[in-house]
């Protein structure tokens, strides 16, 4: 609870399958960290539908996960929307995150590091992957194994703080 909030704060959340076959996505972690990455909020959220598909081998989220120490949908939405009102939010597919959590956030004050146009020369125009950033931008490897919410948000802030000046032009 020591982390300062500032005006930038950094989102990034875990998500498992629900419904048929898993395809549905439902959130089960989100994290936000501040401007120097100290982490704000780290909770596990129990879905509100039954989980058919735990996706551990990306999302690292376990059953156990899940369980007693979870947050309900409703107490997440509630501290993220907390944590972001008034401040930039910066996320790699952000809007992604935001659906999850059925939030809306003001364009003015959003940075998404999937879009912003230096990044995307960098995987010829496309969508690049958070991993592909950090590896040509920061060069440094992530996202060996299972991925991690606080480390993802991490260095989406690392990669927003690299280039903010020429961003915020």
């Amino acid at each position: 609870k020591g982390a300062q909030l500032g005006k930038f704060v950094a989102i990034d959340c875990e998500m498992v399958g629900v419904g048929r076959d898993g395809v549905d996505s439902a959130l089960a972690r989100v994290s936000i960290v501040n401007y120097n990455g100290a982490v704000l909020m780290d909770k596990y959220v129990q879905p509100q539908e039954r989980v058919t598909d735990y996706r551990t081998h990306v999302s690292g989220i376990e059953p156990k996960h899940l369980g007693e120490g979870a947050i309900t949908f409703k107490e997440a939405q509630a501290e993220v929307a907390d944590i972001i009102k008034g401040r930039v939010l910066i996320g790699h597919a952000v809007n992604n995150d935001l659906k999850a959590l059925m939030l809306d956030h003001p364009a003015l004050f959003l940075r998404d590091t999937s879009r912003y146009k230096p990044f995307r020369k960098l995987a010829s125009g496309r969508t690049p992957s958070l991993k592909t950033l950090v590896q040509k931008v920061l060069e440094f490897n992530i996202q060996s194994g299972s991925h991690s919410s606080v480390e993802d948000a991490r260095f989406t802030m690392l990669l927003y703080r690299k280039v903010k000046d020429e961003w915020e032009k």
